[in-house]
């Protein structure tokens, strides 16, 4: 059995000793694919579930296909996204969905309660059952099926690994990652569409390209820019109400673009000048090894990530502090018992 690429890397402690410890690494790579700073190993390989929500899009926008449908920055937004399931995301699917010609019955995803504490609670009075534009992957399986249609490919099994959409994402995504597509580990994601193992420093590298696409070949340059504007631009579709994608990209003012993952897994790029001026983009690619479960550790590490980074202000770490880097651990009366840590320091790399 291979070593783990794993590190302690976020503590959580009762009084002064250490009681839970989560693992994880890191890998910072910029446009020319040189590792910045790492913590663990950099090139252990894993499944970037979600976060590969951008890479899976960029095909069919480098394709034409917002222009071939009229798609707003909005609705370009909402098919990278892991969406709440409010009301508002859910009319921004429909919309595409007509633009398109299919219709919710089309979707592969499957089902699940809406993220939105809310909206899940108002559907449960109404006795109203979640459907499949409820799904957080209903705006991503909705552009693969815009894609499946704009090229008179089936729509029936747009999720097969064989199927022309599935090839076109995964040469794609193999391209941005510097990789091979026969290199590529696939699995199939939980919403049954096929996903990407790669090792940190390829995703990384992927991310950083996209932030920062010169060098690329000019319509796919042009379809990163597109995608990341509009992932910038509109954040509330990318994610929701509270949560950390939507809220630390409004804190980072088109500075930072961000896409989470399923099992502690998180994709991000700073943007050129995002550290000042002439400052080069940087991917950042991460992963919580237990996969984070209660949410705890994945947002304050990537909030740490950043303050190392330099990327983040006084200001900007004041707005995020709900979500880290530190915090207290709180007991049922409200008594502070111990308090929440990042255990890292990134290693940087010199010349």
């Amino acid at each position: 059995m291979s070593e783990s690429p794993y590190l302690p890397i976020y503590h959580l402690t009762r009084g002064e000793q250490v009681e839970s410890v989560h693992f994880g690494a890191i890998a910072v790579v910029d446009i020319d694919g040189k590792l910045v700073a790492s913590f663990g190993d950099p090139y252990g390989s894993t499944f970037l579930r979600s976060t590969a929500k951008p890479f899976q899009a960029l095909p069919f926008i480098e394709m034409g296909g917002a222009d071939y449908f009229n798609l707003t920055p909005k609705e370009i937004a909402l098919l990278c996204s892991s969406h709440s399931g409010t009301d508002e995301h859910v009319s921004v699917v429909e919309g595409i969905q007509e633009k398109v010609g299919i219709s919710e019955a089309n979707l592969m995803c499957g089902t699940h309660p809406p993220i939105h504490r809310e909206t899940a609670e108002a559907m449960r009075q109404r006795g109203e059952a979640p459907t499949s534009n409820r799904d957080n992957c209903s705006g991503k399986h909705t552009g693969m099926l815009a894609h499946a249609r704009m090229r008179s490919t089936p729509l029936e099994n747009y999720l097969d690994f064989e199927h022309p959409v599935q090839l076109s994402i995964l040469l794609t995504f193999a391209e941005m990652c510097e990789m091979s597509p026969e290199n590529v580990g696939l699995g199939i994601d939980g919403c049954s569409a096929p996903n990407f193992s790669v090792p940190f420093y390829n995703a990384a590298w992927g991310w950083a390209r996209l932030a920062d696409p010169q060098g690329l070949p000019s319509e796919r340059a042009a379809a990163c820019r597109r995608i990341t504007d509009a992932i910038m631009s509109h954040p509330q579709m990318v994610a929701g109400p509270e949560r950390f994608d939507t809220l630390i990209m409004q804190v980072g003012k088109k500075r930072i673009v961000v896409k989470g993952g399923a099992e502690g897994y998180q994709g991000m790029a700073l943007m050129p000048g995002a550290m000042g001026e002439n400052s080069p983009a940087l991917g950042i690619a991460l992963k919580v090894s237990d996969g984070d479960g209660r949410g705890r550790a994945r947002p304050a590490v990537c909030i740490e990530v950043l303050r190392q980074l330099g990327a983040l202000s006084g200001d900007d770490l004041k707005a995020l502090e709900n979500f880290g880097p530190t915090g207290d651990v709180i007991n049922r009366r409200v008594i502070v018992v111990g308090e929440k840590r990042p255990a890292f320091t990134l290693m940087e790399l010199e010349g």
